[in-house]
């Protein structure tokens, strides 16, 4: 196995296809540096949203990228190795990483990266999962180390609804709240936030049970064959709250989606009800652990025969990468 310089141009390319990971509001927090042949990762403050003081939501979005930028290096046919945290005086360096070419890139690592293009957030009611006691086993899999995957019993369903519905509760007269929603759900052309076309009506919402109260949009009903959503929630949680954790949950938070995807099945990460310390505090309650919630995913169907929809808008390349070679 040689130790080589990887190339500008298949850092560029690996960092654009990493760059569709999902953020919070499509805010995409993060910035890379390329230089002789390495990538550092940072995170960018003035892109966290203003309800995520703490960033811990900014922090799980880079994780995310940075397992995506793993993933698209292995179908590059290069390793990845991380060191995160890298800089103790400078908590805003998340990664750096250098490569070491792989002898053979494997179908399993081209899926993976295939999967990141096809990969949706998913807001449509959606239909129980197939085969999903042996998909599990895949999931629980996936997901080691510091973050716990839980799925949550379908017995707790009408808990967690209420629960869904206090969060609401208790931002609805929250103005700033309500005011950088609309912001970045502007019906406008721009490189971040959530197009109207990935948002779903008010008829469509009152059938998705957990979820983020959106602006309303004026989409016509969808999917009105599935009826009300019958997804799969999952938890991912940590012991503690440190900013590690929060890096972690991100690049679980990747792993997931992408096994979801290649699965076949569409996913949806939810995350008002981890926002507020009370919704975090009655989920906590509802599963009966001691770890924090950071996040949670419905997962199931959609129709087979149904049109994917366009992938969400990006930052140009140049915003986010800078090369130094």
């Amino acid at each position: 196995m040689l130790d080589t310089t990887v190339d500008s141009e298949v850092l560029a390319e690996a960092v654009r296809l990493a760059c569709r990971a999902p953020s919070l509001h499509n805010s995409q927090p993060w910035r890379w540096v390329a230089e002789r042949g390495r990538l550092d990762l940072y995170l960018e403050p003035d892109r966290a949203v203003h309800g995520d003081q703490s960033a811990r939501e900014a922090l799980i979005s880079c994780g995310a990228v940075l397992d995506h930028l793993r993933v698209a290096m292995a179908a590059a046919g290069w390793t990845a190795d991380i060191e995160r945290f890298p800089d103790a005086a400078n908590s805003e360096h998340l990664a750096s990483i250098g490569f070491t070419a792989s002898d053979r890139v494997t179908d399993l690592q081209g899926r993976f990266a295939g999967a990141i293009l096809a990969r949706r957030t998913d807001r449509l009611p959606l239909l129980a999962p197939s085969n999903w006691a042996q998909f599990l086993t895949v999931l629980h899999a996936s997901v080691s180390g510091q973050v716990r995957l839980r799925v949550l019993d379908d017995e707790l369903r009408g808990s967690l609804v209420e629960a869904s519905e206090l969060t609401e509760a208790l931002r609805l007269y929250d103005s700033s709240y309500h005011a950088e929603l609309g912001w970045w759900t502007a019906p406008f052309e721009v490189y971040d936030g959530i197009p109207a076309s990935a948002l779903i009506s008010a008829e469509e919402s009152d059938r998705v049970d957990i979820g983020r109260t959106f602006p309303v949009t004026r989409n016509s009903q969808r999917r009105v064959e599935v009826g009300n959503d019958h997804a799969k929630i999952v938890l991912l949680s940590t012991a503690t709250d440190q900013p590690g954790d929060a890096l972690a949950c991100g690049e679980a938070l990747s792993t997931v989606l992408l096994e979801c995807t290649m699965a076949g099945l569409a996913t949806c990460p939810v995350t008002h009800l981890t926002e507020v310390p009370e919704g975090r505090a009655l989920l906590a309650g509802l599963v009966g652990s001691d770890d924090l919630p950071q996040i949670l995913i419905r997962v199931g169907g959609a129709p087979a025969l149904e049109k994917a929809p366009a992938p969400t808008p990006r930052r140009p390349l140049a915003e986010v990468l800078q090369l130094r070679d």
